[in-house]
């Protein structure tokens, strides 16, 4: 049986697929059908503080991985990712990874500044949220930005990728709220950014360890959107609003992102456009970056820098966050090599191709110049 290759044909579907079971199950769960109860009763399930019986909360090592692991799995993640996060780049790949970097970030920061003007920032147009829209928007998919830019780019293309992973997880998003107006206090960012500290030192220092916890990169992603869609309902996902919600920010990330890193790409004097716009999409897991924020928001409240009904605010938007975030994973899925390959075709006709690296196109030029003389 080819589960993975199967699940690996939904965009992706490492996240989303295991977060749509999770939610299924706890939709199932959370209808209290008497004679599941009966069954989880008579083989000894305790009750629940509602006085129900659920299958995914009858304690033990199955309550702790598939109900209540989401952030323990999230931080592991983390810990992993960072040390893939490698310091050693080469020049052109340093520049074109901070440029993307920046402009990703900058444009993700002023669309939630924006919003949060117009609209109410905790449930606004659309029940979209700042907190959704920076996720979604400053976190780009580092697998299909290399498989992208390899098919289509060139090395310093694809080793900007180095840089790109320091948007993976939820710091980012959590800077741009304290920006925005949420007081976390120093300790909440540095629970947040300690795991990927110690990640990235680890990794740098010994390349075994880097190579050991690479799977770690990958490994806990199916686990934690379990965990996380077990906190679901279903219902989510068949929301109107919730799903124009997600395709607005899969559009909005795909046309904006992509327009910004181009604009920043022209005025830094690259010709080929195939990065930016390799980078203009939705890591899957993005959807993961409402719970850690709502685990920040509380370590804010229970030291005095946010009140406890600003803190509940973000825990209250965490499962609609995570499926509009999901939503929007799938539609730049979509959206993200479609425009890659349009901007492939400009360039070409143009005389650009991606492949050839700035130097390498000067150099032909030159040497085409000088035959052309002779």
């Amino acid at each position: 049986m080819k589960i993975k290759q199967t699940i690996e044909k939904v965009p992706g579907g490492l996240m989303v697929v295991p977060l749509l079971f999770g939610a299924l199950l706890n939709t199932i769960d959370q209808l209290h059908i008497p004679f599941v109860m009966d069954i989880l009763k008579s083989l000894g399930a305790a009750e629940t503080p509602e006085g129900n019986y659920e299958f995914l909360r009858i304690g033990g090592f199955s309550e702790a991985l598939f109900k209540n692991g989401a952030l323990v799995l999230i931080a592991l993640f983390l810990f992993s990712a960072g040390s893939q996060m490698n310091l050693k780049v080469g020049g052109r790949a340093l520049k074109k990874g901070v440029l993307l970097t920046t402009s990703k970030y900058l444009t993700g920061l002023a669309v939630g500044l924006l919003f949060g003007y117009f609209f109410d920032p905790m449930d606004g147009f659309l029940g979209l949220s700042t907190l959704a829209i920076i996720a979604a928007m400053t976190n780009g998919n580092g697998g299909m930005y290399v498989a992208l830019t390899g098919q289509y780019g060139n090395r310093s293309d694809v080793g900007a990728v180095s840089v790109l992973s320091l948007n993976d997880g939820p710091f980012f998003t959590l800077m741009s709220l304290g920006l925005l107006g949420s007081s976390f206090p120093m300790i909440a960012f540095i629970a947040v950014l300690l795991p990927i500290a110690l990640g990235m030192l680890l990794g740098n220092l010994d390349p075994e360890i880097r190579e050991f916890l690479k799977p770690g990169e990958l490994l806990p992603v199916p686990f934690f959107a379990f965990a996380l869609g077990a906190g679901m309902n279903l219902a989510n996902f068949f929301n109107p609003s919730v799903v124009a919600a997600g395709l607005a920010i899969g559009v909005g990330t795909t046309v904006l992102t992509a327009a910004t890193g181009i604009l920043v790409f022209k005025l830094f004097k690259e010709k080929s456009y195939i990065a930016p716009v390799s980078e203009a999409s939705t890591a899957g897991n993005a959807a993961a970056t409402p719970a850690a924020i709502a685990a920040a928001a509380a370590i804010a409240a229970s030291s005095g820098m946010m009140t406890q009904a600003e803190a509940d605010g973000y825990a209250n938007i965490v499962n609609i966050a995570t499926a509009q975030i999901s939503i929007a994973t799938l539609t730049t899925a979509l959206l993200c090599p479609v425009a890659v390959i349009l901007v492939d075709k400009w360039q070409k006709k143009k005389g650009i191709d991606g492949k050839i690296e700035d130097i390498d196109r000067q150099t032909q030029y030159e040497g085409n110049k000088e035959v052309n003389i002779g």
